[in-house]
């Protein structure tokens, strides 16, 4: 009996624990076709919205890149420093409404972001429903 009531109080504590984490903090982007890491995003809070940072690029021949497939005001601007996630709202679980912008093609897509658990965000881009889209999963770096 007293296992059974240990497991359980251990089962609500790490639930406990995986809600009450945040998605706020810095994440290593992966990329999904070669699972090699390719930047850390600082995921924040600025007036009740969410956004994404890249802070630093992992690939040593990749670190001056610019964004010369995206349009507006991102045209032509250096990928570190670029805010490649805008406006998310939190809606329960999860947070959207806004978009992802994806620095290799250029294009802006709606997104939705949640944690699968307290150290792996998911992330879903698509264009229209979110059925037709990519999920990636990027991973918390610890301080």
């Amino acid at each position: 009996m007293k296992n059974w009531m240990l497991t359980i109080g251990v089962l609500f504590l790490t639930l406990n624990t995986i809600q009450s984490q945040s998605v706020i903090g810095k994440w290593k982007t992966i990329d999904d076709e070669t699972g090699e890491a390719k930047s850390i995003v600082e995921v924040y809070e600025k007036s009740g919205k969410v956004y994404g940072k890249v802070v630093e690029i992992l690939r040593a021949d990749h670190k001056k890149d610019i964004c010369s497939k995206c349009s507006g005001a991102e045209k032509n601007k250096p990928i570190l420093g670029m805010i490649i996630i805008n406006g998310l709202k939190k809606d329960g679980d999860e947070y959207n409404g806004g978009s992802i912008l994806d620095p290799t093609n250029g294009k802006k897509y709606k997104c939705y972001i949640t944690l699968d658990s307290a150290d792996k965000l998911k992330l879903r881009g698509y264009v229209g429903v979110a059925i037709m889209g990519r999920t990636q999963y990027w991973t918390r770096v610890k301080n």
